[in-house]
């Protein structure tokens, strides 16, 4: 009996629906739209969320009720998913460019053709390297996939019903509405005042000293409250704690010695004199917040990037037993793989033919010499060492990505950690090249993205892979679907990033801030670290003190045994509003465990009210996306509806707690009462 035969739940000799053109549309438009979901997400909260369960339950609706099959389910749901692992390459890495100097401004139609060229490399080429290894890694049980194996439980559970799709599009609706409010001004969406702490001279000397801490409130935002729910208390909070560290200790200590070397009269006098309305202490409340948010962006970011390298390389330091067995894995994996590709196999055992592959493969390093040579204007031999380690990187992390997958599921994959380490051993063999100046930075950032894109590919479509393993999917239809699925997110994705940040843009110009990537609202830290890193490393420009006293900070809280020194980190590099109210949701889905713990729930009815939870957290979070990428629109052309219509001039932030209660209600209340019924 110890060996039985794996059977499917769709046996392979079944001649069902599949790769059909409905699931292919309804895949496509799932990834664009959960790809432009996750760009949002991930370019404000330095995060982003596993698309496979939104797509899951979806699908399931929408197809059970044109009576589709359960293998097109799979079908559209691995289509569906794989947008997210596009936006997440395209976040980390392409408003780099802009952040580094090098696309500015961030839209023009050559730098849209390099961005879909760079993402649409890196998807093929994950998908081909995956299509090489898959056999061994979805038929390993030292792999449990468990992320693969929900999934899978999802489409089996559907037969006899749609599930829980409703909570998922009513939460969708929430998430929208109350962006949509916050912006007609109905609450306001967040509150903050510098409050003075001390003011006094220290006589003998010529400093004066004043002292002071910006207070603020959580945002006002379904799609935070839905991250924090969905990471948990414990990771929330350690999030949290970076920004009380930064905002509660860093700045203050700042602004303590510099406020008194600025001239506050004349710089309250000019603000006056240009804004009549306004009182000397809302004045000097202006220019204080202001200061504090250029200390944030110019000296305390710069310590976040110095600890999340840390942090990143410890992350996978942590790992390295996977990565290690991952990476020794692979070239052996390769003879298997091609081994394996005899005639007569079973439908679902079929992967894209190898011929196939190797043209794929070879096809991105041609493109990748193109990019480099052509488009970044580097020299013939930069160029062809660019795409040969290019390939040589791609394929190990793409085979580290999918081990790394196999164990803990997509949402935990460390790929800011792969794609770091890619960039900084580029960076040093154009450095060791003789390659300088905005060229080098670019090809590096390039190089970084596509491996980037190709790791994030791989470890989204083995777990699609092994969930259609478990199913009885046909793995040629499903690897064919995701390179239509790569193709089609890529070609849109660049566009949302461009929505957002001439949204953003247009707005600071409206505020009086510097908006773009990197700004408070689209923070971008992984992008930021990116852009330090390869401008240090390949053109000099590194702010080697702040990074220096960042690592330090990262090391110091290493040796703390801090459960993640990465995500403290970014809780640094993020807005206060930020973390906290990604610390709310945590606390929310506390809340949640504590009552059903209390009153002492089932395991079964726990199960319930936790699969309900993350459907509303996920919800909450793409409706919100969903409109903050409407209205970015419209602000992109200097439309701003508030010139056109808003509920109050000044809004309450009373009005903003009630809105934050309710929603708190909601996504807490609901779960737990639908468990009390027999789904």
């Amino acid at each position: 009996m110890s060996e039985n035969k794996f059977v499917p739940f769709v046996p392979a000799n079944t001649n069902m629906a599949e790769m059909t053109i409905r699931a292919l549309l309804i895949g496509l438009v799932l990834s664009v739209v959960l790809g432009a979901a996750n760009a949002y997400l991930g370019l404000k909260a330095g995060m982003t969320i596993a698309a496979t369960y939104p797509a899951a339950v979806i699908s399931l609706a929408i197809l059970k009720a044109f009576r589709g099959t359960i293998l097109e389910e799979n079908f559209a749901r691995t289509v569906g998913s794989i947008g997210e692992s596009v936006a997440a390459g395209a976040i980390f890495t392409l408003p780099a460019f802009y952040i580094a100097g090098l696309w500015d401004p961030f839209y023009s139609p050559g730098n849209y053709i390099t961005a879909s060229l760079i993402l649409i490399a890196g998807g093929i080429l994950g998908i081909m390297f995956v299509a090489l290894l898959r056999r061994i890694m979805v038929d390993d049980v030292e792999l449990p996939f468990p992320e693969s194996v929900a999934a899978a439980e999802i489409h089996k559970a559907g037969r006899s019903s749609a599930g829980n799709s409703k909570f998922l599009f009513i939460a969708i609706g929430v998430g929208g509405l109350v962006k949509l409010l916050g912006e007609l001004r109905f609450f306001a969406v967040y509150w903050d005042k510098f409050i003075v702490f001390a003011k006094q001279t220290i006589t003998g000397t010529s400093i004066k000293a004043k002292g002071g801490i910006l207070a603020g409130s959580p945002e006002i935002s379904p799609a935070y409250l839905g991250v924090g729910y969905i990471i948990g208390p414990r990771l929330a909070a350690l999030n949290f704690s970076g920004g009380i560290l930064a905002w509660g200790i860093l700045i203050p200590m700042i602004l303590y010695f510099l406020l008194p070397g600025i001239d506050m009269e004349s710089l309250k006098t000019a603000m006056i004199a240009a804004n009549p309305g306004i009182s000397p202490d809302q004045a000097e409340q202006s220019i204080t917040i202001g200061l504090i948010a250029q200390i944030a962006r110019y000296i305390v970011k710069p310590i976040a990037i110095g600890g999340m390298l840390v942090g990143a390389f410890y992350t996978l330091f942590k790992m390295r037993k996977s990565l290690i067995a991952g990476v020794s894995r692979s070239v052996g994996d390769v003879k298997k793989a091609m081994a394996g590709h005899e005639l007569n196999i079973p439908r679902n055992e079929k992967d894209l033919s190898f011929g196939w592959i190797l043209l794929g493969i070879f096809g991105v390093a041609i493109l990748t010499f193109i990019i480099t040579f052509f488009i970044f204007h580097t020299t013939l031999l930069v160029a062809f060492v660019a795409a040969t380690v290019l390939l040589i990187l791609a394929f190990f992390f793409a085979a580290v990505s999918g081990y790394l997958v196999g164990i803990m599921g997509s949402s935990n994959n460390p790929i800011s950690g792969l794609t770091l380490t890619a960039l900084v051993v580029t960076a040093l063999i154009m450095v060791l090249m003789g390659v300088r100046g905005q060229e080098g930075v670019a090809a590096v950032l390039g190089v970084a993205a596509i491996v980037c894109v190709s790791a994030a590919v791989a470890g989204e479509m083995l777990q699609d892979l092994k969930a259609g393993h478990i199913l009885g999917g046909t793995p040629w239809k499903m690897q064919t679907g995701d390179i239509v699925g790569v193709i089609l997110s890529s070609l849109v994705m660049f566009g949302v990033l461009v929505l957002l940040n001439n949204g953003d843009i247009a707005q600071g110009v409206r505020d009086g801030y510097q908006g773009g990537f990197g700004s408070s609202n689209l923070s971008a830290p992984q992008a930021g670290l990116m852009a330090l890193l390869s401008k240090g490393i390949v053109g000099g420009d590194m702010a080697w003190p702040l990074i220096i006293a960042g690592m330090l900070l990262g090391a110091s809280l290493i040796l703390m045994q801090a459960k993640s020194p990465m995500l403290i980190c970014v809780g640094i590099y993020l807005p206060l509003q930020t973390t906290f109210a990604i610390f709310i949701g945590g606390m929310l889905k506390g809340i949640a465990d504590m009552i059903a713990d209390r009153n002492k729930y089932s395991p079964e009815r726990k199960a319930i009210a936790e699969n309900v939870g993350i459907l509303i957290a996920s919800g909450l979070i793409a409706g919100e996306a969903l409109m903050g990428l409407f209205l970015a629109g419209f602000r992109g052309f200097d439309i701003f509806l508030t010139d056109y219509f808003y509920f109050f001039k000044n809004p309450s932030f009373m009005i903003s707690l009630i809105v934050l209660a309710a929603v708190s209600m909601f996504i807490i209340w609901w779960p737990l009462r639908y468990s009390k019924t027999d789904n």
